[in-house]
C-alpha cells in the first residue's frame, strides 16, 4: 500500500513537472511572437539637426553676434597680455639698477598681473564661461524651435525613436526612406524647393534606343559651320542639247 502511494505521488510530481514546464514554453512562445510584431510596429527615423538649424535665419543671426562677441573678449585678452609683456620688458631694462627687495616686488606685480589676465580668459572662454552662457543664451531659443518642430513631425508620423544624424550618434547606415528632416523643415516653414526625391524611370530604354535619339533634357552643341574649302562641291549634272 506504501508503495502504491509513492508511486502516485511520483507520478502526479512529474506530471506536475511537465505541466510547469509546458506552461514556460507557452509563455515564451507568447512573448517571442507578441514580441517581435511589437518591435516591427515601432516606427523610427532620423533627422539632420545641424543642416537645419543652417538654414535658420534666427541662428544664423546668433551665431554672428556671439562670434562678434568673443572677438571682443579676445581682444580685450591681448590688450592685457601684452600690457603684461610690457611690464617684463621695462622690469629687464631695470633691472640692474633695482635692489633684491625691488626686484621681488616687480616680479610678484607681473605674476599678479598675469595670473589675473588666466582668471579673466578663464572666465570667459572656459566651461560655462561668460561664452558659453551667451551662446546658450541666443541659440537655445532657437535650438528648442527645432525640437518642437521635430516632436511635433513625430506624432503626427506616429514615430517612436527620432536620432540626430549631425549628433556623435555613429550610424554606418542610413536609409532616406526613414530621414525626416524635410518634414521637420517644413514644420518650420523652411521646406527646400528641392528635395532629395527618388529620380523617375526613363520614358526610353537605352539598350533599345541608339544613343544619339536618347533625350537628356539638356540643350545641344552648338555645330560649327562646315569648313568651306573641305566641303564637297557640287558637281553640276550634264544635259543632252536640244535639237534644232
Amino acid at each position: 500500500m506504501i508503495d502504491l502511494i509513492r508511486k502516485l505521488l511520483t507520478i502526479s510530481l512529474v506530471y506536475f513537472n511537465l505541466f510547469r514546464e509546458m506552461k514556460k514554453l507557452v509563455a515564451f512562445v507568447f512573448i517571442c511572437i507578441f514580441g517581435t510584431q511589437l518591435s516591427y510596429a515601432q516606427k523610427f527615423g532620423y533627422v539632420d539637426s545641424e543642416f537645419i538649424l543652417s538654414k535658420m535665419p534666427a541662428y544664423a543671426s546668433a551665431q554672428r553676434e556671439v562670434d562678434k562677441l568673443s572677438q571682443n573678449w579676445q581682444k580685450d585678452i591681448e590688450a592685457k597680455y601684452q600690457s603684461i609683456d610690457k611690464m617684463y620688458k621695462s622690469y629687464q631694462a631695470e633691472e640692474v639698477l633695482l635692489t633684491e627687495e625691488m626686484k621681488k616686488k616687480r616680479q610678484n606685480e607681473i605674476l599678479e598681473k598675469e595670473k589675473e589676465v588666466k582668471e579673466y580668459q578663464k572666465g570667459i572662454f572656459g566651461f560655462e564661461g561668460q561664452l558659453f552662457k551667451k551662446r546658450q543664451e541666443m541659440v537655445k531659443p532657437v535650438q528648442d524651435e527645432v525640437y518642437d518642430a521635430i516632436e511635433k513631425v513625430a506624432k503626427q508620423k506616429q514615430l517612436q525613436i527620432i536620432f540626430d544624424k549631425s549628433s556623435g550618434l555613429v550610424m554606418l547606415y542610413t536609409n532616406p526612406v526613414h530621414d525626416y528632416t524635410e518634414f521637420v523643415m517644413e514644420a518650420l516653414g523652411l521646406a527646400s524647393p528641392n528635395k532629395n526625391t527618388p529620380a523617375q524611370a526613363p520614358t526610353v530604354n537605352a539598350e533599345d534606343t541608339p544613343a544619339s535619339t536618347i533625350v537628356t533634357g539638356e540643350a545641344e552643341p552648338d555645330v560649327p559651320a562646315a569648313d568651306t574649302k573641305n566641303s564637297v562641291k557640287k558637281v553640276p549634272t550634264k544635259t543632252q542639247p536640244k535639237k534644232k
